[in-house]
């Protein structure tokens, strides 16, 4: 149509399942909240490149609306197809709209909180750059790029969190039963740091520690998979800079600041 600018962006593969991003959600009703309840107005967050499936977003709106009821959630596609899959299941709080990276909102709305899952991670590493760039002029003032990967369930997932003035922290989040090595995540880390887990990286040497500690805890697991996951989070501690503690350790869950684990 003359006159709308090209979203910014390629399309997907847009797999996804119901439930997959479910520990990210948990960290941004949780460590995150205070962003969408300090927001003057109702708090914008965008699920950008939500998929063949539009669950993500509508799963995002149940549970960010326990924190704030006014949120509003906007799911941003570039494949037309799939914003028509999503407008059937639009409501109070919750849209979908054609786009990419430009992150397309109403006029004079500035997105909160977005949230990107497994979207570049199918680009190039070099594009993250100019990519995340975008998102950061869109944002408000106190928003949030999350730039995050994740398996097909959920099970293993990283993300960075990204403000206006750059990378904040990287998270790991793993479920922990059945969990052989906290490195297992390596396969997702996301694209700004996948590549980069090779000796000599910050994240390679942090992954590596995680696993010793882990190795280390092995005694902890007469008392279940927590008490080890908990044992390692707190030797870890005493070598990274972490952000979090028990209380999101105990959800398999660890945040370490991005300078510590930042490309060499």
């Amino acid at each position: 149509m003359a006159g709308r600018a090209r979203p910014v962006g390629t399309i997907t593969r847009g797999t996804t399942n119901p439930n997959r991003l479910r520990r990210c959600d948990r960290w941004l009703a949780g460590p995150q909240a205070w962003r969408l309840r300090r927001s003057p107005g109702p708090p914008v967050v965008v699920d950008l490149g939500y998929g063949a499936s539009p669950i993500t977003a509508v799963e995002l709106h149940d549970r960010l609306r326990r924190v704030r009821p006014d949120v509003q959630v906007v799911g941003v596609e570039i494949d037309p197809a799939r914003v028509a899959a999503g407008r059937p299941l639009e409501r109070e709080g919750l849209t979908f709209r054609l786009g990419g990276f430009e992150v397309p909102l109403e006029a004079g709305a500035r997105p909160t909180v977005v949230r990107a899952f497994n979207v570049l991670r199918q680009y190039a590493e070099d594009e993250v750059a100019d990519a995340w760039a975008l998102v950061q002029q869109r944002l408000a003032p106190g928003g949030l790029l999350v730039d995050g990967t994740c398996d097909e369930i959920g099970r293993r997932a990283s993300w960075v969190a990204v403000d206006a003035s750059g990378p904040l922290s990287l998270t790991v989040s793993l479920r922990m039963g059945g969990l052989e090595r906290p490195s297992d995540v390596a396969e997702r880390l996301p694209k700004s740091l996948i590549h980069r887990n090779v000796p000599g990286e910050r994240v390679h040497a942090f992954l590596g520690d995680l696993d010793r500690a882990w190795a280390r805890s092995a005694p902890q697991s007469s008392w279940g998979a927590r008490q080890r996951f908990l044992a390692m989070a707190r030797e870890v501690r005493q070598e990274w800079p972490l952000l979090d503690g028990p209380s999101r350790w105990r959800l398999g869950e660890l945040t370490v600041a991005w300078e510590a684990v930042a490309p060499a």
